[in-house]
C-alpha cells in the first residue's frame, strides 16, 4: 500500500452553491470566513496549472469569472481557475487589502488567504505546485504586486491588470525582494481611475507608483537585457492600438512583458487582443516542465474514509493523527491544526 505523508495547515471548506460555471464555497482563514469559486474543466488532467483571478475594488468573484473569459481559456488549455473574494470594508465594498489611505488600519491577511488556499487547491485536486500563477483587474492587480513581493514562491508568475503599488500600504519589505519573478503588466496609457504615471499626491486612494518605474523595478530584478516592441495590428480600426514590450534574456528563462492600450481602466478588451489568451500565453511560456518536477505521478482518487491511527472513524480531530484513505489503496496521514 502506497503510503504518502504530508503535514499542512488545514482550513474548513465548505461548498456552499453549484453552477455551471463553477462550484462556489467557504474557506475559513485567519478566523474569517473567506469566499472563492473553483472551476475546472472535465477530464482535468494530473498535475494540471492553477490560475487565480482576482476582482477589482467593490467587485466580487462572479462578476470577474463572468466577464474575465478565463473558464474558456481553461477549457481549451487544460488548467483549473480559482476566482477568490476579498472581505467587505466599512463602505460594504469587496476589496484587497492593499494599502488604500481609507483603508488605514485594516488587517485583513489577504496575502495568507491567498496563498493558503492556493496550497488547499493544490492538495485537494491534485494540482501542480509547479505551476500555480495569479492574475488580476485593478485592486485585484495591485494584489499580484503584494503576493510577488512577500516572496513565498506559492504562486510563480503575475499578470496584473490596470493595477499598481502603493509604498504606504501593507507590505514591510516593498522592493527588497530579490526574487526573480516573471511578470506581465498591461495597463491603459489612458486609465483615468490608476494613471500609467502613477501620481505622488493622490489623496483618495493614496500615493502609487507609476507603470514604468514596476516595469523597471522586474526587469532589473530579472537581470533582463533584451527587449522586442512590437504593435497589435488595429483590427477594429478604432485606433486603439495595443503596443507590446517584451524583456528578456538569454541567460533567464523569467521574462517581463508590458501591453499598453488606449481602452483606459479596463481589462484590455480594444479588440485587437484577447487579454486573457495572452495571460494564458504568458503564464504558458513560464511554466516549468512539469515532469521534471512531478516524480511520481499518480491518478485522480476518491476519498472513501478519514480515520485515526486506531482506525476509528475521525474527520476534524486537531492535532491528531488521521489517515485519509482512497479507492486506489493509498493512504494519507494528515495532522489538522
Amino acid at each position: 500500500m502506497k503510503s504518502v505523508l504530508r503535514l499542512f495547515f488545514f482550513c474548513a471548506v465548505t461548498c456552499w452553491s453549484i453552477t455551471a460555471n463553477g462550484q462556489s464555497f467557504n474557506f475559513i482563514h485567519d478566523g474569517i470566513n473567506r469566499e472563492y469559486i473553483y472551476y475546472e474543466p472535465a477530464s482535468l488532467s494530473v498535475n494540471a496549472p492553477l490560475v487565480f483571478v482576482a476582482h477589482g475594488y467593490s467587485g466580487s468573484a462572479q462578476d470577474i469569472r463572468n466577464y474575465s473569459g478565463m473558464n474558456a481559456i481553461a477549457d481549451q488549455n487544460d488548467f483549473a481557475v480559482c476566482y477568490p473574494q476579498g472581505t467587505v470594508d466599512s463602505s460594504g465594498d469587496n476589496f484587497w487589502n492593499v494599502g488604500y489611505s481609507f483603508h488605514s488600519g485594516v488587517t485583513v491577511d489577504d496575502i495568507g488567504f491567498l496563498e493558503s488556499l492556493a496550497s488547499y487547491l493544490q492538495i485537494t485536486y491534485q494540482l501542480s505546485s509547479a505551476n500555480t500563477f495569479f492574475t488580476g483587474m485593478s485592486n485585484g492587480g495591485e494584489m499580484c504586486y503584494l503576493l510577488a513581493f512577500d516572496g513565498s514562491n506559492v504562486f510563480k508568475a503575475f499578470a496584473p491588470v490596470a493595477g499598481t503599488v502603493f509604498p504606504n500600504g501593507v507590505i514591510d519589505n516593498l522592493f527588497l525582494s530579490n526574487l526573480s519573478i516573471p511578470f506581465f503588466i498591461t495597463h491603459g496609457d489612458n486609465d483615468n481611475t490608476t494613471l500609467y504615471s502613477g501620481d505622488q499626491n493622490d489623496t483618495f486612494w493614496g500615493p502609487y507608483l507609476s507603470v514604468d518605474t514596476l516595469v523597471d523595478f522586474w526587469v532589473n530584478v530579472n537581470s533582463l537585457t533584451d527587449l522586442v516592441v512590437d504593435t497589435f495590428p488595429n483590427i477594429n480600426n478604432n485606433n486603439k492600438i495595443t503596443i507590446s514590450h517584451k524583456y528578456s534574456s538569454s541567460l533567464v528563462d523569467k521574462e517581463v512583458w508590458l501591453y499598453t492600450h488606449q481602452s483606459g481602466h479596463s481589462w484590455g478588451d480594444d479588440g485587437d487582443m484577447v487579454i486573457e489568451q495572452e495571460i494564458w500565453d504568458f503564464f504558458t511560456k513560464m511554466s516549468l516542465n512539469i515532469s521534471a518536477v512531478i516524480t511520481e505521478p499518480y491518478p485522480k482518487r476518491t476519498l472513501i474514509n478519514v480515520v485515526d491511527v486506531l482506525g476509528r472513524p475521525s474527520t476534524n480531530k486537531k492535532n491528531t493523527v488521521l489517515l485519509y484513505i482512497y479507492d486506489d489503496g493509498s493512504v494519507e496521514k494528515r495532522i489538522i491544526l
